[in-house]
């Protein structure tokens, strides 16, 4: 396929670690494969997306939440002419630096290193790829592109982008990333907010009634339930929830070409100077809006996540104050030759874990039959 001019074609910026072109692939397919292939992704198959790991087998979690984003985002990329390599690599890498337990894991966390820099997902994914793996004998981490690199890295205070050299001046300078980049952000939102949905469906914590009030859901469940009558509740919900994604894929594709149409970018470096190009129309960023302070006040607060979330926060905590108050406790991996990098250290080990993972470790270093 021919890309657009204002597409990535190659990475402008090379590898941290200059290394020969890959034989038969392209920089951002050789990425992606990394990706694939690391231990911080196959670890996302048991942390949490909104339910922990051990309480049902068919909620998403971070990996097919991933998997669902690249889906989104390669569909989104095709027909605007983009790189769909890069889009999926940037789709695929985004959650490597998750907590266990979701956002309430990454809270407790943050909270922990409040005095030492603070903790953030986006900027531990980057740190995932840029050291923590280590595969490679010439370097650690994944030695990916300038440019999965900086599409990994969604938000940046002004400080951290400091510290970060090239991949967080966009940060300092008031700039965009690639078009792909914008892509996997928005279809990593439209992905989250509609299996949140049919999670919180299957889970009992929502009802069809209550999601009647949204009027993105209810217009959809409204046309399906016209068009089948007697189809079954499980069946209704997958097919207003596939409609759902369906309008906001198409309305996110029509408003970012009229953006496109618009602003007539020509290259990268035109799109990094424009204001956000992919966006949803007004209407439809409303309704989305809508959504989310929907799933903000009955799913993510509802009091049996609220439980949970507090067990969570528990765990993490604890966990956090055994490491840093007895460092022997560690594996020796996570041991740093120096006092100073000790709670970082600590962070990149509980941040690594998988949510069953945790709870074994808290229960290892906590619960006196254990061992």
């Amino acid at each position: 396929m021919q890309l657009a001019a204002f597409a990535v074609s190659a990475s402008a910026h090379g590898r941290r670690y200059p290394e020969p072109a890959p034989p038969g692939r392209s920089e951002f397919q050789r990425d992606r494969d990394r990706i694939i292939h690391s231990g911080a992704f196959r670890r996302l198959e048991y942390k949490t997306q909104v339910f922990v790991n051990h309480e049902g087998d068919l909620f998403r979690t971070r990996l097919t939440h991933s998997i669902e984003v690249a889906q989104i985002a390669r569909s989104i990329a095709r027909r605007l002419a983009l790189n769909e390599d890069l889009v999926e690599a940037v789709s695929l890498a985004h959650d490597l630096g998750h907590t266990p337990f979701g956002h309430a894991g990454q809270e407790a966390l943050n909270t922990c290193m409040k005095d030492y820099g603070g903790f953030e997902h986006n900027l531990q994914s980057l740190r995932v790829v840029d050291v923590l793996e280590e595969r490679y004998a010439p370097f650690d981490g994944l030695n990916l592109c300038f440019e999965t690199r900086e599409g990994i890295l969604k938000h940046c205070s002004a400080e951290n982008a400091a510290r970060l050299g090239e991949v967080g001046e966009r940060f300092l300078k008031n700039q965009r990333p690639s078009l792909e980049a914008q892509i996997a952000n928005l279809a990593d939102e439209i992905a989250y907010n509609n299996h949140d949905v049919d999670d919180g469906l299957r889970s009992g914590l929502l009802t069809l009634e209550q999601l009647s009030s949204v009027r993105l859901f209810a217009r959809h469940l409204n046309e399906v339930r016209s068009a089948y009558p007697d189809l079954a509740e499980r069946r209704v919900v997958h097919e207003t929830v596939r409609r759902m994604i369906n309008t906001l894929v198409t309305d996110l594709i029509g408003q970012t070409e009229h953006n496109i149409r618009t602003l007539a970018p020509q290259s990268v470096d035109d799109v990094r100077h424009a204001p956000p190009l992919v966006a949803f129309s007004d209407e439809m960023h409303e309704l989305n809006r809508e959504l989310k302070t929907f799933l903000r006040t009955h799913l993510y607060r509802h009091y049996l996540v609220m439980r949970m979330t507090a067990k969570a926060r528990r765990i993490i905590g604890d966990l956090f104050e055994a490491f840093t108050e007895d460092p022997r406790l560690l594996p020796p991996q996570f041991k740093p030759p120096t006092e100073s990098g000790h709670t970082r250290s600590v962070a990149d080990y509980i941040a690594g874990m998988t949510d069953r993972y945790a709870i074994r470790e808290h229960r290892r270093i906590f619960a006196i039959e254990e061992i």
